[in-house]
């Protein structure tokens, strides 16, 4: 055989084997690791992911973050909580009447045809200021007539050309500077409620309220309601009190000292419908579920669920309500 062919040979040999192994290497299997060995992974790292997915404990505490300078401007304001006093109040309706002693009817002293009238219904007038002038037919000569007191004239009779009897009432003038308020205090609440205790009056037609305190009980009955009538003094300065207007008023019978109150314009409710209040730690506000008890117009009394010195947002609480509902359903998505 000739050396090349031999050579040939060889080199086809060599070739064959290479191509064999690597076949083999390419249909192997590594050496199975065991189950807990992280051999290309940081022990920290590991830690780290087994831990992802498990809640923050704050993470199902409803709540949102307000940069203060947007809470400023919307007005949310808050107050520490604190210990207070619980008024047990009464609601009930009365009538503004004038002060006794202090209306007058302007009379003709004597009979005769009225020459000229000198003040209208809604006038204000002096003590003294002529309201008309009348001629006597006992004597001919004309007389004027005066208000006796300085007031506002309520009613006139009194027009030109007509003829006044002696004694006719041609004006009403009344004294409006301040006013009774004839309260009607029905059933057993009528003996919880005594002179000298305050009382808040507030006008019906635009909500504006005075404080003031009960003078009197009125010993009769009122004929047609069958009620109690609690008098208490108003001032009038700005005219807006006007006889005959129905107003409504709160009778503060008793007053119960609470250990924590927050103003009812911190209450909100939930949508379980459960009594909630926003806390604010910085610029954090958490929803606080909170038990109340007693309250009055102004506030409630809370049991649990808060703690003295905690900031609960008091105005414009229904913003965060919202803002935190927003970031709620946000999550939910």
């Amino acid at each position: 055989m000739s050396k090349t062919t031999s050579l040939t040979r060889a080199l086809a040999a060599t070739f064959a084997l290479a191509v064999g192994l690597a076949l083999a290497g390419c249909g192997s299997k590594p050496a199975a690791q065991p189950a807990d060995a992280h051999t290309d992974e940081h022990p920290d790292e590991r830690g780290h992911a087994e831990n992802a997915g498990e809640k923050h404990p704050d993470d199902d505490v409803a709540s949102t973050s307000i940069p203060a300078a947007v809470a400023q401007s919307s007005g949310i304001r808050v107050e520490p909580v604190a210990a207070g006093v619980i008024a047990d109040e009464h609601e009930v309706q009365g009538l503004l009447t004038p002060v006794e002693g202090r209306v007058a009817q302007v009379m003709a002293r004597f009979p005769g045809p009225i020459r000229a009238v000198h003040a209208g219904v809604g006038d204000t007038v002096r003590a003294g200021q002529k309201l008309a002038s009348i001629e006597s037919n006992l004597s001919l000569t004309t007389y004027t007539v005066t208000s006796p007191l300085t007031g506002t004239v309520l009613q006139r009779a009194a027009t030109v050309g007509a003829v006044a009897g002696e004694g006719m009432a041609l004006f009403e003038v009344v004294d409006l500077s301040t006013l009774w308020v004839d309260l009607h205090i029905f059933g057993n609440d009528a003996g919880h409620i005594t002179a000298g205790i305050p009382v808040t009056v507030t006008r019906l037609s635009d909500g504006v309220s005075i404080d003031t305190t009960l003078e009197r009980i009125l010993p009769a009955t009122a004929t047609v309601s069958q009620s109690t009538v609690a008098r208490a003094r108003i001032d009038n300065a700005d005219g807006l009190w006007r006889p005959g207007a129905a107003v409504r008023a709160r009778i503060v019978v008793d007053r119960a000292d609470a250990a924590l109150v927050v103003p009812l314009t911190a209450l909100q409710t939930d949508a379980e419908g459960r009594d909630v209040v926003y806390v604010r730690e910085q610029e954090r506000y958490e929803q606080r579920s909170v038990t109340v008890a007693g309250r009055d117009a102004h506030n409630v009394e809370v049991t649990a669920g808060l703690t003295p010195g905690e900031q609960v947002v008091v105005a414009q609480s229904f913003l965060v309500k919202a803002d935190i509902g927003k970031s709620t359903a946000a999550h939910a998505h």
